[in-house]
């Protein structure tokens, strides 16, 4: 066998045990082999992975490794991600602050940046957006307020995520593919209609994708998650999970502080200051278990 039958490439997109693998030497459709079902591995979109080419006329092959990954997300299942933008809306449908924060500590988890995007900006009449902004700029996140409908924001979007591969999560119904379509309008991604009566939006994405929009920027688009948990994350690392704690983690009293009912702890008396009080409370329900989504 010559080197030229292997190949090194990324998983694109899979369905029903295919994997399109984008290479250097175009596309490939490829099975996994039954060495990865041995090892209880099953691979993922955005899986760098060797290729072995089975007809090269009508681009088929097999999945032959595996190569390691830098991060892991379980919902959207998805690996070797820059950056997550979490994208959320105000009004519609309205925002779930648990879930934002539990979805901030799964990527501050996992290592892996994330960046907030404020959608439909222009439904929200009251500018309620501008105090939630306010509050995770506090947390150290970049927060984006955008409008995909007036094309607000989205070139501050673009940059942050010009060569980088990310991906744009978040509930239902909150514009991931209107974004999506006004910053790459080639993508022509199917638009959903938000229910009024639920205030939930349809998943028009039904599998999880890479899209290289430009050179060196890839796109994730997948379906929005409505639930996640963190429940395997040990309480006592959750305060590793807030980057506005960390400045003081150092300076409690207690070495095992978690900042709930100790005193002299440094976190606490900076609640209120540059720690927003909404964050900490809703910290203090995902420490005492009360707060899985």
């Amino acid at each position: 066998m010559s080197m030229a039958d292997i190949l090194t490439g990324r998983i694109i997109k899979g369905v029903g045990g295919n994997y399109n693998v984008a290479t250097n030497d175009g596309e490939f459709v490829c099975q996994a082999r039954g060495l990865f079902r041995k090892k209880g591995i099953s691979p993922i979109v955005g899986d760098f992975v060797k290729v072995l080419v089975i007809d090269r006329a009508k681009a088929t092959g097999y999945l032959k490794e595996i190569l390691p990954r830098t991060n892991e997300l379980a919902r959207p299942k998805v690996a070797n991600i820059d950056q997550v933008v979490l994208v959320c809306t105000i009004v519609a449908p309205p925002i779930n602050l648990d879930v934002v924060d539990g979805f901030l500590i799964v990527c501050e988890n996992q290592g892996i940046d994330a960046v907030l995007c404020i959608n439909k900006i222009d439904l929200d009449a009251d500018k309620l957006y501008l105090e939630v902004a306010k509050s995770f700029e506090m947390a150290k996140y970049q927060v984006i307020c955008t409008s995909a409908a007036r094309g607000l924001g989205l070139e501050v979007l673009r940059d942050v995520m010009a060569g980088k591969t990310s991906i744009l999560a978040g509930p239902s119904g909150v514009g991931k593919s209107s974004i999506l379509n006004a910053l790459y309008p080639q993508l022509q991604l199917e638009v959903g209609t938000l229910s009024e009566k639920i205030q939930r939006g349809k998943h028009t994405t039904r599998h999880t994708s890479l899209l290289e929009v430009s050179k060196d920027t890839f796109l994730v688009d997948s379906p929005g998650f409505t639930s996640f948990s963190i429940s395997h994350i040990d309480k006592k690392h959750l305060q590793n999970c807030y980057p506005e704690f960390k400045p003081y983690l150092e300076e409690c009293y207690y070495i095992d502080c978690i900042h709930v009912s100790e005193h002299d702890c440094a976190v606490k008396e900076r609640v209120g200051l540059d720690i927003d009080i909404g964050r900490y409370e809703r910290y203090k329900r995902y420490v005492s278990g009360r707060n899985d989504q």
